[in-house]
C-alpha cells in the first residue's frame, strides 16, 4: 500500500531540478516525472557566490503537506493562470494570510538556508511569551555574533525595553536583540538561547513546518539549518496574527535609547523592508541575506480585503532586490481570482500526531540481553509484528496526506 501511495504522488507532479541533484535527492525522487520551470530572468549568477549547504534528501510525506500538487521542485500555478514573473528567487510561494490557500509557487517544499527570515520563527516561538514593556540588560554574549553581520548597536550592560529589541530585530535585522531576546525567552541564563532554540524547532513541528530546522535564532548560518518557502509562509501567518508583530514591522523607524551610565548616546535606526515604503497596501515582513543563503524575503499586503503573504529563498538582488521580487509576485497573486488555489497551509491541529509506541510486553528471563548480543533470529514473529508496526505507523501521515485533495486541481504551464 505504501509502495502504491508513492507511486501515485511522483505521477501526480512534473519535475525539472532547480540545481544539479545530489545522489540522496535523486534516491527521494526516484518514479517522479518532469517538473515544469520556474520563470528566471535572464542574468548571470554573482562569480563569488559559495556554494549551497548540502540539503536533506527530499521526504514525500513532508513534501506534500498542504496539497500534493505542492511535492515539486517546478512551477506550480492554477490551471488557467497566468504566467508569474520572472525572478531570481531558487524557490517562492504565494499564499492568502486569511483563508490559507496557496496560490502558486516555485519549489514550495524545497530545502534551503532561510538568513534572517529565520527571525520571524522566533517572534513566532516567544513574541507572546515576552512582556514588551520588560526591560532587558544586555549580556556580553547577547553580542556573540559572526563579524560584519547586522547588529542594532547594543551595549553590553545597556538596558532595553523588549519592544526596542523587538524593533531592532525587526527593522535593523539586529542579530545582538535576536540573542537577547532568546537569551531571556530561554529563562535568560548562559543556556537560553539554547532552549529557545528548541522550542523554535518544536513550534515549527507543531504548526507543520517540517522542512524547516532552525541553529541559531537570528538565521546566521549553520550546519544543518534550513527551511522552506511553504514553511516561511506557514511562520508568517502566525506572526501576522499578532498585533505587536503587526505593529512592528510597519514601524519606519525607531529611537534607540541612550544609556547614560555607559556614555552612550541614542540613535534612530530605519526598517530595512522597503516594500513598506513603496507598496501600497504593504502589512510589512523581513528581509534577510548571508553569502550563502543569498536574499531572502517574507512580505505581505492587503488589497480589497485580501490579505496574501509572499515568501522568497535564494534569490540575488539584481535585476530586482528580495522585496522588488515579493512586491512583483504579491501583484500576480492580487490578480488571481479568490477561488483559485493549488494547495493549503495546514493548521497546527491539521495533521494527525503519530500513534503512541506499543509497549513491548516483558522479558521472559533468558531474553534478558543486551542489543548487541540478542538474537533476533530467536524472535521471528517479535520481528515480523515490529515491522508491521512501523509500516503501520510510517503509512499513517503519508495516507492522510494524500487525501488531501484539493477542490480544483491544478495546471501546469510549459512557457
Amino acid at each position: 500500500m505504501i509502495r502504491r501511495s508513492l507511486a501515485a504522488l511522483g505521477a501526480a507532479m512534473l519535475i525539472v531540478p532547480l540545481a544539479a541533484p545530489t545522489a540522496a535527492h535523486a534516491a527521494g525522487r526516484a518514479g517522479a516525472a518532469v517538473d515544469v520551470p520556474c520563470p528566471k530572468p535572464k542574468v548571470a549568477p554573482p562569480p563569488n557566490r559559495p556554494p549551497r549547504p548540502v540539503p536533506p534528501a527530499d521526504d514525500p510525506v513532508g513534501s506534500a503537506i498542504g496539497g500534493d500538487a505542492l511535492a515539486t521542485h517546478g512551477l506550480v500555478i492554477p490551471a488557467g493562470a497566468r504566467q508569474p514573473p520572472a525572478v531570481t528567487a531558487t524557490t517562492w510561494m504565494v499564499a492568502d494570510l486569511d483563508t490559507g490557500e496557496v496560490l502558486g509557487g516555485c519549489g514550495p517544499h524545497v530545502f534551503q538556508t532561510p538568513a534572517s527570515v529565520q527571525k520571524t520563527l522566533l517572534a513566532a516561538t516567544v513574541i507572546d511569551k515576552l512582556d514588551p514593556k520588560q526591560r532587558i540588560t544586555v549580556a556580553r554574549s547577547d553580542l556573540d555574533i559572526e563579524p560584519g553581520s547586522s547588529a542594532v548597536g547594543l551595549v553590553v550592560g545597556g538596558q532595553y525595553p523588549i519592544s526596542t529589541l523587538w524593533l531592532g530585530l525587526m527593522l535593523n535585522s539586529g542579530n545582538d536583540a535576536a540573542n537577547a531576546l532568546a537569551r531571556l525567552a530561554g529563562g535568560g541564563g548562559p543556556d537560553g538561547v539554547a532552549k529557545t532554540v528548541a522550542a523554535m524547532n518544536a513550534n515549527a513541528k507543531r504548526l507543520g513546518a517540517y522542512q524547516t530546522h532552525a541553529v541559531t535564532p537570528s538565521g546566521l548560518d549553520g550546519p544543518g539549518q534550513f527551511t522552506s518557502a511553504y514553511d516561511l509562509a506557514l511562520i508568517a501567518r502566525v506572526c501576522f496574527a499578532n498585533a505587536d508583530f503587526r505593529r512592528y514591522v510597519l514601524t519606519k523607524s525607531a529611537q534607540m535609547p541612550a544609556q547614560p551610565k555607559l556614555k552612550k548616546g541614542g540613535f534612530q535606526f530605519q526598517n530595512e523592508n522597503k516594500l513598506i515604503f513603496n507598496y501600497p497596501g504593504a502589512l510589512g515582513g523581513k528581509t534577510g541575506f548571508t553569502t550563502v543563503a543569498r536574499h531572502s524575503y517574507v512580505g505581505a499586503a492587503e488589497r480589497n480585503g485580501r490579505r496574501l503573504v509572499v515568501t522568497l529563498l535564494g534569490a540575488e538582488a539584481r535585476p530586482q532586490r528580495g522585496w522588488q521580487q515579493g512586491a512583483a509576485l504579491l501583484d500576480w497573486g492580487f490578480a488571481q481570482p479568490r477561488d483559485e488555489s493549488v494547495g493549503k497551509l495546514v493548521a497546527p491541529g491539521d495533521l494527525a500526531p503519530a500513534a503512541p509506541t506499543p509497549k513491548p510486553a516483558p522479558a521472559a528471563p533468558q531474553a534478558a540481553a543486551t542489543r548487541s548480543d540478542r538474537d533476533d533470529s530467536s524472535q521471528p514473529l517479535s520481528f515480523v509484528a515490529a515491522v508491521t508496526v512501523a509500516l503501520v505507523l510510517a503509512a499513517t501521515p503519508l495516507l492522510l496526506l494524500l487525501t488531501q485533495r484539493r477542490r480544483r486541481r491544478p495546471g501546469r504551464r510549459t512557457r
